[in-house]
């Protein structure tokens, strides 16, 4: 554990219990979910508090959080780019972020010219006493009814693990038919779902850094007072609950899949065209008319996505990332990156290393 900084964990203790342990040296308080005692006893102490949650605005504690309609937006933004026309939201009552996320996936869509279906369900307490199956007969119902094929997304990862449930139940294949996407990025959850899971990375490691940041700030008299920042989301994390792209056209729906699992390779047009079965002006062509892009330009968009993740989630020096994504130089990759997202890969790092908001993901269309 780093120098000067201690763990403490208990949701029953008073004010008085949390003044006392607070008068042993502590400088300021993170918390995920700060207690209305806490709170009272970092007041009185005149200790900042910086919250990690969605609870209501106060004078004394910051608030660091997700922004959850960015959240919404972005996984809409990724549906929108695997081809998908039919768009649903498996929401959740009783949840304040779910609500946010379902408004920003349904006005992102809505700004693209496209509508949303929503379904909510019972409250996540009821849920969870009925062991988090308790909707999947109903969202089995659902899904049946909803056009084919259709993206849809889950205000959790909880919660979509139940659509993937639900699928199976309604003998809905999976991406084939329903291309399904998370939200939270939770490991475990994720990587243990059948299929694995597809999901929006809210930059957890953000959210901290930028929580112990702004509390550095306030101790050293550096900040003005209390805050309230929403942070965007990191970026999608792609596994294979949504791995098919919905293209009525087969030669296009083959060669995109095809350069999703290659790009990284150092893959090229020619070598995409056989798994096509076209010619290569007809592949140029169909990815014009469906996709609203090139072969190439689809082979750089999965490239720089890869590129980003890895520039955010590793360590590795640039060398190491261009060999990884295909690139064999690196200063090529960086003029590539610096082209379809606007800054170089070494500014994007620091930025978002230092708390900065991730950039979108690159614009479909771009680097043609």
């Amino acid at each position: 554990m780093a120098d000067g900084v201690r763990w403490q964990m208990s949701a029953e203790w008073s004010v008085d219990d949390w003044s006392a342990r607070l008068s042993e040296g502590w400088d300021g308080v993170i918390s995920q979910h700060p207690s209305a005692a806490l709170g009272a006893a970092c007041a009185e102490r005149g200790l900042p508090l910086v919250a990690l949650d969605d609870g209501p605005p106060d004078v004394t504690a910051s608030r660091i959080r997700p922004d959850h309609g960015a959240l919404g937006a972005m996984g809409a933004e990724y549906l929108l780019e695997l081809g998908l026309r039919s768009f649903a939201f498996a929401g959740r009552d009783g949840a304040g972020s779910a609500g946010a996320r379902a408004h920003g996936f349904v006005e992102a869509l809505r700004l693209a010219g496209h509508n949303a279906v929503v379904s909510t369900a019972v409250s996540a307490a009821a849920d969870v006493a009925e062991g988090g199956l308790a909707e999947v007969p109903e969202l089995a119902r659902w899904l049946r009814g909803l056009p084919k094929p259709v993206g849809v997304m889950a205000c959790d990862d909880r919660r979509a693990t139940q659509v993937l449930e639900a699928a199976r139940v309604a003998s809905c294949l999976v991406p084939e038919e329903i291309a399904v996407l998370g939200a939270d990025n939770d490991g475990v959850l994720c990587e243990l779902a059948t299929p694995t899971l597809s999901s929006v990375d809210p930059g957890l490691f953000q959210l901290g850094y930028r929580a112990a940041e702004h509390l550095a700030q306030r101790r050293a008299g550096h900040a003005a007072g209390a805050c309230d920042l929403r942070l965007d989301p990191a970026g999608v994390v792609a596994r294979r609950s949504t791995a098919a792209l919905a293209i009525p056209d087969r030669a296009v729906a083959a060669a995109a899949r095809y350069i999703a699992a290659h790009a990284c390779e150092g893959l090229t047009v020619a070598e995409v065209v056989p798994h096509a079965a076209v010619s290569r002006s007809q592949l140029e062509k169909k990815f014009r008319q469906y996709l609203g892009r090139s072969p190439q330009a689809e082979i750089r968009r999965v490239q720089v996505a890869r590129i980003r993740q890895l520039l955010v989630e590793t360590d590795l020096p640039l060398k190491g990332i261009a060999g990884q994504t295909g690139f064999a130089y690196m200063e090529y990759m960086c003029v590539v990156f610096r082209r379809l997202t606007g800054e170089t890969p070494g500014a994007y790092r620091r930025r978002f290393a230092g708390g900065g908001v991730a950039a979108p993901n690159p614009r479909p269309g771009f680097g043609e």
